[in-house]
């Protein structure tokens, strides 16, 4: 094929091949080959590990060796196919199959597991089960607990949002010693939650000794006891989460303030504008998509809260202070009943992918900032 070599630098420029129609055919071929190959290998497979059929397969080597093979024959299908311009896909192709077995196969051995009875204290060894775990699952009243305990501790995040606000404010205003109180704001967030959980819970907010109980027996509070009433108990994790994640949406929405050109809000003083006024319509909208960003990143965090929990009152008093991911890792380690927690572990995460598209659709008609 002729390049008229006047049009320009043809340094990056890449042209057609002139491919066959048998070299495109062989290409197909060994693809689709391929990939019946690791369809017929994954089916035997999954026969053999519910019990269907014996083939003699001990591992998930098999598998494993029959997509290695498929990804082989897809990327030496890319330039059979489509010549120097299947050479470009080569390099981003293998790194991109290596994440995809990364994500779908433990996906799929989770999704095998669910649908096991797998305790590790039986003999037995992991039995499929069908779908009984999903029914022992729906009349379960402390996994519906802990998902219910997950509303209240999300809804917290509104008042977190606020305070955040608040302390983003003050810190964005020519205050004494500013530099200061960033850092002093910014010191929970540097300590592990775990950390936080002993130092607080475990320890200033023990019933005898603990400083915080002392004080509020001083005050009046004849038996402190943080974590004895259900309400009481949730509500002192959400301070305790709150202490730790606080200044987290604070240095979010004190960057957002920072980047307001601050002819905007001049011209609102002008136009005579109140402190109030020229919060709610100038620097409030600005501030939404930062805002968004800012609770949605939080709501991550907080569906993911268990380590405080763990820590401090492992789910009581009554299950009162449960989340689903706590309540998830002592069906591992107390019960030591793989199958069923796999399975809780699956629902929900198909309830926050659900959960988030939908937020997020919502949140993106809020994100635009409003002038």
């Amino acid at each position: 094929m002729s390049v008229d070599m006047s049009s320009g630098d043809l340094l990056h420029v890449v042209t057609a091949d002139d491919i066959s129609t048998g070299r495109r055919a062989f290409g197909r071929g060994i693809v689709w080959l391929s990939a019946a190959v690791l369809g017929l290998v994954a089916v035997l497979q999954v026969l053999q590990v519910t019990g269907q059929a014996d083939f003699g397969f001990r591992n998930w080597r098999p598998t494993l060796y029959a997509f290695v093979l498929w990804a082989a024959c897809l990327c030496w299908a890319q330039v059979l196919l489509y010549g120097e311009h299947g050479k470009r896909t080569l390099f981003v192709l293998p790194a991109a199959l290596f994440v995809v077995s990364l994500t779908v196969f433990p996906l799929l051995f989770g999704l095998l597991i669910a649908f096991s009875s797998w305790n590790l204290s039986s003999p037995d060894g992991r039995q499929f089960n069908g779908l009984a775990n999903l029914r022992q699952m729906w009349t379960d009243p402390f996994y519906w607990n802990a998902l219910g305990n997950m509303v209240w501790y999300v809804l917290a995040i509104l008042p977190e949002y606020a305070i955040a606000f608040g302390l983003a404010l003050l810190l964005n205003a020519q205050i004494r010693a500013r530099k200061f109180f960033r850092i002093a704001f910014l010191l929970p967030l540097m300590l592990s939650p775990v950390a936080v959980s002993w130092m607080i819970g475990k320890s200033m907010m023990e019933v005898r000794f603990g400083p915080l109980a002392t004080l509020a027996r001083r005050l009046g509070w004849e038996n402190p006891s943080f974590f004895g009433s259900p309400e009481i108990a949730r509500a002192t994790i959400m301070v305790m989460d709150a202490w730790t994640f606080i200044p987290f949406m604070m240095i979010m929405l004190l960057a957002g303030l920072q980047a307001i050109p601050k002819e905007l809000t001049e011209a609102a003083r002008v136009d005579g504008a109140t402190g109030w006024k020229s919060f709610w319509e100038v620097t409030f909208p600005l501030m939404l998509p930062v805002s968004v960003t800012a609770i949605l990143i939080r709501i991550i965090f907080k569906l993911k809260l268990a380590d405080i929990v763990i820590n401090v009152t492992s789910g009581g008093p009554g299950g009162a202070t449960d989340t689903v991911t706590s309540f998830i890792f002592r069906e591992y380690r107390d019960r030591s009943n793989v199958g069923y927690g796999t399975l809780l572990a699956m629902v929900y995460l198909v309830i926050i992918v659900v959960f988030m598209t939908v937020l997020m659709k919502l949140a993106g008609r809020w994100a635009r900032p409003r002038t």
